[in-house]
């Protein structure tokens, strides 16, 4: 047995989201996600309503591997869900989203913790800083505004 320290990484964001967490947390789905984000197609997506819920699963391709995302809480009256998600030889991650509504819209944290299995791990975990780590976020709630504004997708510019 190989017992070591972790190495690992945790960021957190606070979107500023133009709709109300009613409208906002539905989109924080493997299906939903491709009406906003260009290019989302998970290989496989496993969900008893067609939706995310609780033990939902599905795979999406990361660089060259596959990693499998579990939604371990997904409750739509508190706008909070939790998922892991397992790059096998990479990193463990642990996601959590909580939306709630405020004055004009509503507010996402997002949490993601990386723990690294292993040397391309370590790799990974080094390079997510906290500027790499907020200008996805940025980018993701640029794309969620546009698509919650006009219910349209925000193509990338060819």
């Amino acid at each position: 047995m190989k017992i070591i320290p972790p190495v690992r990484v945790k960021r957190s964001y606070r979107q500023h989201l133009v709709a109300e967490s009613a409208k906002v947390f539905p989109l924080l789905c493997p299906v939903r996600e491709a009406d906003w984000i260009e290019g989302w197609d998970p290989l496989l997506v496993v969900t008893q309503s067609g939706v995310a819920e609780p033990d939902c699963a599905f795979v999406t391709m990361t660089g060259a591997s596959q990693s499998v995302w579990y939604i371990t809480q997904h409750d739509a009256e508190r706008g909070f869900a939790e998922m892991i998600k397992i790059t096998p030889g990479v990193t463990a991650c642990r996601l959590t989203l909580c939306v709630r509504s405020v004055v004009g819209g509503s507010e996402a944290e997002i949490t993601y913790q990386h723990t690294s299995l292993g040397p391309e791990g370590d790799a990974f975990v080094a390079a997510f800083t906290q500027s790499h780590f907020e200008q996805g976020m940025r980018t993701w709630e640029s794309r969620m505004n546009h698509y919650l504004r006009h219910q349209t997708l925000l193509r990338s510019s060819p």
